[in-house]
């Protein structure tokens, strides 16, 4: 038996997606940017693709959305081009202190280029402090970066409140400060909508790895009225926003990833609810001397943060996978690394609950039985670890 609960990294992609991209490299492998039938065949299918996408966020235009190469070269494209757009109107960000290393590491390159960046805390459940928020917004500011959902405790950002922030600071201090939104994990998992609960948001970065589609393609909504210098210089495909050859087959791999993805969102989302909660409710009943790091009410429905106090998070994931289970220790963007979690640092956790967190992560493929499962096995790896007492 395999269980796979470690979707905030990666997830299985569709079969769908697999086919459709086997079929564009054997059959329409042209460059879109070719004038020839089998160009033009090939940029027709690129169309069609963003404006799958654009339409799954409710963008004015499908040409508010540009391909990337992934959720990190549009959150860097976000940052690097508006500190070079608007440095001579202030040289202030604004983000968090629980962001996705995608967005920090840019941050502290601005720092080290003269920018003053500001991180805003979270509580104890991650969620953000808006008062602090407000406080930080300065005539000289120039961008807010806000995740939407937190991808190591699932944590909902006030995205809607946010944005409002941000234009009632504008309209009473005639600034244009921008708002950019790391979407990567609440694509596909909450409402994600350009049109409503994200109407002030002026760029979100999405991923296709995150939502069953294929690895090394993402985008990037960037609202109509916003010049963005391109990150990426060469031959001018993107509108000149993103040189270089379009990866076509991924691109629309990604486009059938998203057409699923929307069909049934409610349903999809609403199975990995049900495998959330089951989950929750097995292990607090079952297990001892644990804290919960995610909202247990409200927050997205794809991810829960355990500490299992008394015990290692990296001694549980191997002991677990040894069952067929797969889970994670934090963000496998930096799993490779030394160090405690940023996230669960920022939230105030102490070290031995730090130490001790374990990452589940949902997909619709989740079932009821599954969780059973892995309540009973995460239970007896539990208890092992502390009965053996090897916790110093």
């Amino acid at each position: 038996m395999q269980i796979y609960l470690d979707n905030s990294a990666t997830t299985r992609q569709y079969d769908q997606v697999t086919e459709v991209m086997t079929e564009v490299m054997r059959g329409t492998w042209g460059n879109p940017s070719s004038l020839h039938m089998m160009g033009v065949e090939a940029e027709k299918m690129v169309r069609a693709s963003r404006k799958i996408c654009g339409s799954a966020i409710s963008a004015s235009t499908s040409e508010e959305f540009y391909f990337t190469s992934g959720g990190t070269e549009s959150d860097n494209t976000a940052l690097m081009g508006v500190a070079q757009a608007k440095s001579r109107m202030g040289k202030k960000i604004i983000t968090t202190a629980v962001e996705h290393p995608a967005v920090l590491e840019p941050a502290k390159r601005l720092e080290e280029m003269g920018f003053q960046v500001e991180y805003i805390g979270v509580d104890r459940q991650c969620r953000l402090n808006m008062d602090q928020l407000e406080a930080a917004l300065s005539p000289d500011t120039i961008l807010i970066s806000v995740m939407g959902v937190n991808n190591e405790t699932g944590t909902v950002m006030p995205m809607k409140e946010i944005g409002q922030l941000k234009e009632k600071y504008n309209r009473d201090h005639g600034t244009g400060i921008l708002l950019h939104c790391d979407g990567v994990q609440a694509f596909g998992k909450v409402e994600v909508n350009v049109k409503g609960n994200y109407q002030d948001v002026d760029f979100l970065s999405v991923s296709g790895h995150k939502i069953h589609g294929p690895k090394g393609i993402g985008g990037l909504y960037v609202k109509k009225s916003i010049h963005l210098p391109p990150f990426m210089l060469g031959g001018g495909q993107e509108k000149h926003m993103r040189s270089g050859t379009e990866n076509t087959p991924a691109i629309i791999g990604f486009g059938k990833a998203v057409e699923l993805m929307t069909k049934d969102f409610a349903g999809r989302t609403a199975a990995m609810e049900k495998a959330r909660k089951t989950l929750l409710e097995g292990i607090q009943s079952e297990i001892r001397d644990i804290r919960v790091n995610s909202p247990e009410d409200g927050g997205a429905p794809s991810v829960l943060n355990v500490s299992f106090l008394g015990t290692r998070g990296e001694v549980l994931l191997h002991t677990l996978e040894q069952a067929g289970i797969y889970v994670s220790t934090g963000s496998a963007c930096s799993s490779n690394k030394k160090g405690q979690s940023h996230v669960l640092k920022a939230m105030g956790l102490k070290d031995k609950e730090i130490e001790g967190a374990i990452r589940f992560s949902f997909s619709e493929f989740n079932t009821v039985e599954e969780m059973e499962y892995v309540v009973d096995q995460v239970k007896a790896a539990v208890a092992r670890f502390r009965r053996l007492g090897s916790f110093r």
